[in-house]
């Protein structure tokens, strides 16, 4: 799989007075996560990003977020390497490399670079990817090092740059933070109604809005173009009520309904939600009796039991999401 993906494994699993069981799967992970990094790359290059130039001052909410961002994760792993917590540094780093800047950033850049924040954001792509191969230089030095060769015409080698500067708080935007963070956890709770009962990925779906505080309302007007392209959704309208056979979303404070009724087939999702909810029902149950024994609470490692109930948590909330989506689609006959 290549000395990086072993690297970062190693590192990723090196926590203090833990020892480390080699997984095989995790190493396939890191490798896929270096090449993310590769492909994010690739795409900024042809794409005209400015690898190599000094720090913008974007005007565009989702470049000021992403500035923000990177400062952030350069002071979580500057925190994490100075108490020596590698497994620290390579969580912050594989979150905002993979979940924040090749999984968000780079979606939500492609609309401006058909737009007039273009220029801005090339040059914010390059600056935030140099970014992220000097970070992770230390813990993947081979793919990051000829990445840092083929983006740019460089004074040097990676190994030999500068740790990336600490940016201060002038670097976070709260308004493009609030924003862009509402804006991702609506999108991301779109999609997941869409998939939890079965709309087909192309269709353009209604949204109604039940309830809405200020703030969504404002992050939802600033980016309403940008929202109905990525979630795939016809511009929002305002309702009392939710249409009968609707899912219902909620971010934060605010609720919005999904009207399902001709996007889906009702009897073939209910009986897939109904065995989904059956096998989650039997692995609940399962997951319970082995988290709430006494006996295994007082022999079991400390993580052992902290992950057997995160797991727990996890399969209870994954059980009402699909039961919540099977009363809805019941609804529809």
């Amino acid at each position: 799989y290549g000395a990086d993906a072993v690297r970062f494994t190693l590192s990723s699993m090196a926590a203090m007075g833990r020892d480390l069981k080699l997984s095989e799967d995790r190493i396939k992970g890191y490798r896929n996560f270096g090449t993310k990094l590769w492909n994010a790359c690739r795409f900024a290059q042809m794409n005209g990003a400015r690898f190599g130039a000094d720090r913008p001052d974007p005007e565009a909410p989702t470049n000021r977020w992403i500035v923000g961002e990177t400062a952030r994760a350069r002071a979580e792993v500057d925190a994490a390497l100075q108490s020596f917590r590698f497994d620290d540094a390579s969580a912050a780093l594989y979150r905002f490399v993979w979940n924040v800047v090749c999984d968000w950033y780079v979606e939500l850049a492609k609309p401006l670079l058909d737009g007039p924040h273009a220029d801005e954001t090339r040059a914010t792509t390059g600056w935030v990817l140099d970014r992220c191969m000097v970070m992770l230089h230390p813990f993947m030095p081979f793919v990051t090092e000829e990445l840092w060769s083929i983006t740019a015409d460089r004074p040097g080698m990676l190994v030999h740059a500068d740790w990336p500067e600490a940016l201060g708080e002038d670097a976070v935007d709260p308004t493009a933070e609030s924003h862009l963070r509402w804006l991702v956890a609506f999108i991301e709770a779109i999609r997941s109604a869409r998939a939890q009962v079965g709309v087909p990925g192309g269709e353009t779906i209604p949204v109604l809005r039940l309830d809405e505080g200020a703030d969504g309302r404002a992050a939802l007007d600033a980016n309403a173009a940008l929202i109905e392209r990525l979630a795939r959704i016809a511009p929002v309208e305002d309702a009392d009520a939710a249409p009968k056979g609707s899912a219902v979303v909620t971010v934060g404070t605010a609720r919005y309904a999904l009207p399902l009724a001709g996007l889906i087939d009702p009897a073939k999702e209910k009986a897939r939600l109904a065995k989904s909810l059956a096998k989650l029902d039997r692995e609940v149950k399962r997951l319970a009796g082995r988290a709430e024994n006494p006996r295994f609470a007082a022999s079991a490692p400390p993580e052992v039991v902290e992950e057997t109930r995160a797991n727990l948590a996890a399969r209870q909330a994954e059980r009402d999401a699909v039961a919540a989506a099977l009363a809805s689609v019941e609804e529809l006959g």
